[in-house]
């Protein structure tokens, strides 16, 4: 039996070693950005656009972003940079009706009672029908010779993300039920999903909203992660992992993460450089995205096998909880 055991190790059937992976290595140290719009003449409605390009001509698989109430295509450069960097073509979406245009030109004491018209379901309706207005745009282009994008993209493997309200989205868009109705708005071109603090349905059982998506599924929030719009708790936020059953899933909760730890921001009009909001979690939010995209975008064994060991444990401290489930 012992000699059994130790062949088992030397064979590595025994413990599961750490792939060489390195979800931060990347070979380029700037990417092209560009700023477009898409003019959807069905709904007389532009979106605005901001695409991270990685260096080289070859297509790549594209990875879209969904911002939060209030946010704009200019949010999180720190990923976009990032996923570029490692090889994606990654295409921020700025949803006009809730996007920064809610509260900007209100005065300070309006800004609050203004967002909070901006989270209703006729916005949800408006993000969720940009997202693939954005992808026809795209396939388009992708054909489009003398465009930027001609050719730059692998339309086959598409990612979708998004954080709060874009994590809502991102939610319907890879099959979220709504009660008796359905998946209303189910993108079927996307292959894999990552939430920035997810939220379960404002009413209804989270088993019969989340229990049908099929889709990869990525899950970040933080202990701390409350909103003051729509009154989600942290509590609320650890509501959609446990029903993603027939769904590959993975879910990081970061100790002491807020809100605002999955972004960047400016203050005073100037960005915090290095001293960005929530650098603590940047990081490992950075290497465990990468690695999901990765694994479901590439099929990189490597990145699935650092995923489901010990590897992932690694970037993250001792307090945060990382779980993985398997259909």
């Amino acid at each position: 039996m012992k000699w059994l055991l130790g062949m088992l190790g030397m064979m590595g059937l025994l413990h599961a070693k750490a792939p060489a992976y390195d979800p931060m290595k990347t070979a380029a140290k700037t990417v092209l950005t560009e700023l477009l719009e898409h003019r959807d003449e069905k709904r007389q409605r532009t979106i605005p656009l901001r695409v991270y390009l990685p260096s080289g001509e070859s297509a790549a698989p594209v990875i879209l972003f969904s911002h939060g109430l209030g946010g704009s295509r200019d949010n999180n450069p720190y990923l976009g940079e990032h996923w570029a960097k490692r090889g994606y073509v990654v295409v921020f979406v700025q949803h006009p009706g809730s996007d920064e245009s809610v509260w900007k030109d209100a005065r300070m004491l309006e800004r609050m009672s203004q967002m909070k018209k901006a989270a209703s379901l006729e916005n949800l309706a408006l993000r969720c029908a940009d997202v693939p207005a954005v992808l026809d745009a795209l396939t388009v282009w992708n054909k489009q010779r003398g465009h930027v994008l001609h050719g730059r993209m692998n339309l086959e493997k598409i990612g979708m993300s998004g954080h709060s309200f874009g994590a809502v989205t991102t939610q319907a868009l890879v099959g979220q039920n709504y009660r008796s109705l359905g998946p209303l708005y189910q993108e079927p071109r996307l292959d894999a999903a990552l939430m920035f603090s997810p939220s379960p349905p404002q009413w209804g059982d989270p088993a019969a909203a989340f229990s049908a998506i099929k889709v990869p599924c990525l899950l970040m929030t933080g202990t701390l992660d409350t909103s003051p719009i729509g009154g989600t708790s942290a509590e609320d936020r650890l509501k959609v992992f446990p029903h993603l059953s027939l769904a590959p899933a993975w879910q990081v909760v970061f100790d002491g993460a807020t809100h605002g730890s999955f972004g960047q921001r400016e203050i005073s009009g100037k960005k915090i450089g290095q001293e960005i909001v929530g650098s603590r979690y940047h990081p490992a939010i950075l290497a465990l995205s990468t690695a999901f995209w990765d694994a479901q975008l590439r099929d990189d064994k490597n990145a699935r096998a650092w995923l489901d060991c010990d590897a992932a444990r690694k970037v993250l401290l001792p307090a945060d909880q990382w779980e993985k489930r398997k259909p």
